[in-house]
């Protein structure tokens, strides 16, 4: 996709001067309160060909672009408080669910990141397999869908509890998707509960549902006690990884 720039104060100070400019640890200012944050907790967007404003969840996306607090709430409010048209000095079309389409790249992102996890080997599905292998080492999370039924829930959170008793370290358990959401992640049938193994894999993974859930709450998921995830899980869960994944619905 061509970012539209036509018009553009190339010398404006809130538009960026693309995404090749956007390096690891790089700050921006939100366009909608002013405040510099990383942009691990900023979502940048750029004009489509017809004056569009388009979520770059990727960052990848050529064109001038302006930059929101990656919340919902944030967004919704850039929407009403015309932001967009203020940010890129031009009348710019927006949608009004702008905030529900950009959730729906980040959760599209997370789940393409589960995939390839998966695809290497790195997710373990199935009750009694997940049960199995919370009595080894190397998990990094556990999965569940949002509709699992809680006593299951509960008996896996309590063995992986019972397992790591006395261990410092901190787990996620997720369970922000669907069945149908992790059996098409994972091409596989029925998936209720799963297992995240350690590896570069999960660590992608990981740093976006930080994303999405930060996106969608305005906070970062929780963790609870168990046994230590690597040092680069740690910091995944910290900082966002590199947004190198199809994002759904291309615009590209």
């Amino acid at each position: 996709m061509l970012a539209e720039t036509q018009g553009l104060d190339v010398q404006d100070p809130e538009l960026d001067r693309g995404a090749s400019s956007v390096a690891a640890g790089t700050e921006r200012t939100c366009a909608l309160t002013r405040d510099v944050k990383p942009v691990s907790e900023l979502i940048r967007f750029v004009l489509g060909p017809a004056g569009e404003a388009v979520p770059d969840v990727k960052r990848k996306l050529p064109g001038r672009g302006i930059w929101v607090t990656a919340t919902r709430t944030a967004i919704q409010d850039a929407v009403k408080r015309n932001v967009f048209s203020r940010g890129f000095k031009r009348d710019v079309r927006v949608a009004r669910d702008l905030a529900l389409e950009t959730e729906r790249f980040l959760e599209r992102s997370a789940l393409d990141a589960l995939a390839i996890a998966g695809k290497g080997g790195k997710v373990v599905c199935g009750y009694a397999k997940v049960e199995a292998a919370i009595g080894r080492d190397g998990i990094a999370a556990l999965i569940h869908a949002s509709e699992a039924a809680v006593d299951g829930r509960r008996k896996l959170d309590s063995a992986w509890h019972r397992q790591s008793s006395g261990k410092p370290a901190e787990i996620t358990i997720i369970d922000l998707f669907g069945g149908q959401q992790l059996d098409l992640a994972l091409n596989r049938s029925n998936v209720v509960h799963a297992a995240l193994l350690a590896g570069p894999g999960s660590e992608t993974f990981l740093a976006r549902v930080v994303r999405l859930e930060r996106f969608r709450t305005g906070y970062p998921p929780d963790a609870v006690s168990a046994p230590a995830p690597t040092e680069g899980i740690r910091d995944a869960l910290k900082v966002d990884a590199p947004m190198d994944g199809a994002q759904g619905k291309s615009t590209e």
